[in-house]
């Protein structure tokens, strides 16, 4: 089970979102829909993910991402926009964004990114986990 922070000017979005994760994984979603007081929950708090809006008045999703990453390199990230192009979609990932889904998604599309992320997640939590031990720490 994972804590996901979900970011998204839209009110409508952030419940939809909220009701397909936690309906359908055993994921808790915190929401808001200011971008200002997701960077101090990011700052302040541990999430196993963040999921992001693109365009938000005050800080967009690219900032968010930059300070999640800032804040923790192994930071997952996945960036939700209905203004879906090429450029910020690569944009997105060259700044270290693990997914970028467009708007409007299939409830099956969110899900499967959130369990990739989280089996990601997974994988490099243990990766660390045996490469210390074999260090010896």
């Amino acid at each position: 089970m994972g804590r996901i922070l979900a970011v998204d000017d839209e009110l409508d979005m952030l419940a939809l979102l909220k009701m397909i994760i936690e309906g359908y994984s055993e994921h808790k979603v915190m929401t808001t829909n200011n971008p200002l007081e997701a960077a101090e929950l990011v700052e302040k708090e541990q999430f196993d993910l963040l999921l992001t809006d693109l365009k938000m008045p005050g800080l967009d999703g690219m900032e968010l991402l930059t300070l999640a990453k800032k804040r923790d390199e192994d930071a997952l990230v996945i960036v939700i926009t209905a203004y879906g192009s090429l450029e910020s979609a690569e944009e997105a990932m060259a700044k270290g964004a693990f997914d970028f889904i467009t708007k409007p998604f299939r409830k099956e599309q969110i899900l499967l990114a959130i369990d990739k992320a989280m089996r990601w997640r997974e994988m490099v939590r243990q990766n660390k986990e045996l490469k210390q031990r074999l260090e010896g720490k």
